[in-house]
């Protein structure tokens, strides 16, 4: 019997019942009771349950892409005039707000509008209050992914928002593992695998890094596979094979390009089934899908098992010698807190980046009409059209039911590639072929507020990877960054966060990766926050019952970050061009300027990253600067 919690949550949504009812939109005050505490303060960070695309966000964009919905614009603007509008307020919007605002003046006059009730996109910044300790935890967009090799105008963004990459050797405590003795584990759960099992992880992280210490034959005989799976998992381990032994560098490449991992390992090693059925998720949290979708090249820049020996050079990712340390306590939600106080100083006070961690943000100042700049929620925009003469652009927008309409000299859609088709009916034909080539991935980032750790300490593991029928694929202790006032949990007695990670995929039916992120937004849409707690609660006690977990009295809270629309697209599925990536692909005609239209976001980068984010954001603006 499934346990129920008593904690305090918000679960507005049943995800079948919205996606049937796409063009339902809500009233201000039903958005209002939904975006506020139980003091009625608007405080959209500290809000449990179903986040992400939340309730209320999604609704009339549905309407407008799915069923082709038409919202008369006014006859008459229902604003000023703008110098610029920006559709979107996550890092690229936000981004974009402030190059314009620093090459042509602290004056010019900016919105902002984005269809959630919160600022930052994907950066997204989780808060809770645990036994009167506050945690804080990232909904989405993780961390800084290696700095020194982001664009000279990516760098010089995060300085001149005050943010020092070389403090999170401070901040970020590198000892906390081998301090705590702790390693990564193996979860194999009873409704797969016939028991609730934890092993050591000889995979070590989700990248594939093996750990030494898992490697013994004791423990992969404890694992409950056959004896066939376990022998071929040692095997993959001993290295010193060149599966494709006679093949040349190119010949190699060429084949690894064109055939799944998975395929790769069962036809060309000789795996079973079963040991590759129980590797396919391991990659998941970093491309939405598993190996059965992504190509044996990907894993071979990976140094993925079974490739070490093809003579093949590893990814850039594995050759940066920075370590994985760039994060605030909330992700990325930190860069777009410090633009947001770039932009409107009132809204987030401070001025020092250890100030970011805790400084609590004021909602009120956003959308102040004394700013130059300001940043309009809950607003979703339905049409982006020059206006007759082509010298400026209309934004019709939605915002608690009511059509607005601004006016503006310039344009960037900073918003899902996907829409900006249903939105700006200006964009060219071959444009919107290109745009549409570029899917986005559904992934869910939940945090789990737990009242101490004891049973991590206690099993001696800070992380789990689970391969059988589970929610979270990984899933671990939240980072040890303590910045000013924000102090990790570093006592296995106190509260922490844990994360973890699902992606909804369609394994092994033949589906191409993007195929798998479409059917797996609509399994997203289908999910109730009850279905996610229940299979959180039902993990949890499996996973850490042998340390004395008991879900029920030890979670003190839940947020789902849900992102039907996740990840940009980047060109790793089985059969991409061998010339397709960051520099070249469909996404270069996609995000072609439309007049005083630009377009800034991931998307447009190629590359599902917060520099690409701010490189695209450059673009657009230098685009449209140059127009005058």
């Amino acid at each position: 019997m499934t346990k129920k919690s008593d904690i305090t949550r918000r679960d507005f949504i049943n995800g079948m019942a919205l996606s049937l009812a796409a063009g339902t939109t809500f009233s201000p005050l039903e958005i209002l009771a939904m975006q506020t505490n139980a003091a009625g303060e608007y405080y959209p960070p500290g809000l449990t349950g179903l986040r992400g695309s939340h309730v209320g966000s999604f609704e009339v964009a549905h309407a407008v892409s799915r069923v082709g919905k038409k919202y008369p614009s006014p006859a008459n603007l229902t604003d000023d005039v703008y110098d610029l509008v920006v559709v979107g307020g996550g890092i690229s919007g936000l981004a974009a707000a402030k190059f314009y605002k620093d090459r042509v003046g602290r004056d010019a006059k900016i919105l902002i509008l984005d269809n959630h009730d919160d600022f930052g996109g994907h950066a997204k910044r989780n808060e809770f209050n645990v036994d009167g300790k506050t945690l804080v935890g990232y909904g989405g967009s993780q961390s800084i992914d290696g700095p020194k090799n982001h664009s000279v105008v990516s760098k010089k963004l995060l300085i001149d928002i005050g943010i020092d990459v070389q403090r999170f050797y401070d901040f970020y405590d590198q000892d906390f593992n081998s301090e705590h003795g702790l390693s990564e584990a193996l979860y194999f759960d009873k409704n797969k695998y016939g028991v609730d099992r934890v092993l050591p992880n000889p995979l070590g992280g989700f990248l594939g890094d093996p750990d030494e210490s898992a490697l013994s034959e004791e423990n992969f005989r404890q694992m409950p596979i056959s004896r066939e799976a376990q022998d071929a998992f040692m095997m993959l381990f001993q290295g010193g094979t060149d599966f494709l032994d006679g093949k040349s560098i190119e010949e190699k490449s060429e084949l690894l390009r064109n055939v799944s991992y998975e395929q790769f390992l069962q036809e060309y090693v000789d795996v079973p089934a079963e040991l590759t059925d129980l590797l396919r998720d391991q990659i998941a949290p970093l491309f939405g899908v598993g190996w059965d979708a992504l190509s044996a090249l990907q894993a071979a820049e990976f140094q993925h098992l079974g490739t070490w020996d093809l003579g093949l050079e590893a990814g850039s990712m594995l050759g940066s010698d920075e370590p994985y340390i760039f994060h605030f306590p909330d992700g990325n939600a930190g860069i777009a807190r410090a633009l947001v106080r770039d932009l409107i100083p009132t809204a987030l006070p401070g001025d020092s980046m250890e100030s970011l961690a805790m400084e609590r943000a004021h909602y009120g100042e956003l959308d102040r009409r004394s700013n130059a700049a300001r940043i309009r929620l809950n607003s979703t925009a339905v049409d982006v059209r020059h206006t007759p003469d082509e010298k400026r652009v209309d934004v019709t927008y939605v915002r608690g039911g009511d059509v607005h309409r601004v006016r503006a000299n310039h344009a960037v859609l900073a918003c899902d590639n996907n829409v900006i088709p249903h939105i700006c009916p200006e964009v060219p034909a071959t444009q919107v072929e290109a745009i549409n080539y570029g899917v986005k991935c559904p992934v869910v980032v939940g945090n789990v507020a737990i009242r101490n750790w004891r049973a991590f300490a206690d099993m001696g593991y800070s992380s789990f990877y689970s391969p059988g029928d589970v929610l979270f694929k990984l899933m671990g202790l939240d980072f040890p960054v303590s910045m000013g006032d924000y102090k990790f949990s570093a006592n296995p007695d106190e509260p922490i966060v844990v994360q973890g990670w699902y992606c909804p995929t369609v394994p092994n039916q033949g589906l191409k990766a993007r195929e798998q992120y479409v059917a797996g937004r609509r399994i997203l849409y289908e999910q109730s926050f009850d279905d996610f707690e229940a299979s959180i609660y039902t993990q949890f006690d499996g996973m850490l019952g042998p340390g004395g977990f008991d879900a029920e009295r030890d979670i003190a809270a839940i947020t789902i970050n849900r992102w039907p629309h996740g990840y940009a697209y980047e060109y790793s599925e089985i059969g991409t061009p061998a010339d397709w990536g960051r520099e070249n692909g469909p996404h270069l005609e996609g995000r072609k300027q439309v007049g005083r239209i630009s377009i800034a976001n991931a998307d447009a980068a190629g590359y599902a990253y917060v520099n690409g984010a701010i490189d695209a954001a450059d673009w657009a603006v230098s685009e449209q600067i140059e127009i005058g």
